[in-house]
């Protein structure tokens, strides 16, 4: 069983009556929303695993020379 062109019309005039034609076109804008932001989480999620990995390089323990106010570590304790 198949659906005629004259079964359609009848479907969709049902569904503009049920809902109303403003329903219908704020139904089909937040779909196309829907549909743009998963397109932007999917372009997001390929542009982040394209991107290295950030690797940290210098001993643990080296003092932060970035800041002015920066000490050198203390290693008076390994002395004794």
């Amino acid at each position: 069983m198949s659906l005629g062109p004259w079964q359609l019309i009848i479907i969709a005039l049902v569904i503009l009556v049920l809902f109303g034609r403003g329903r219908i076109s704020e139904m089909m804008g937040d779909f196309g929303k829907g549909i743009k932001s998963f397109k932007q989480g999917m372009n997001e999620d390929a542009d982040s695993a394209k991107k290295p990995a950030r690797q940290i390089e210098g001993p643990a323990d080296a003092p932060d020379t970035t800041r002015p106010d920066a000490q050198p570590a203390d290693r008076s304790d390994s002395a004794n």
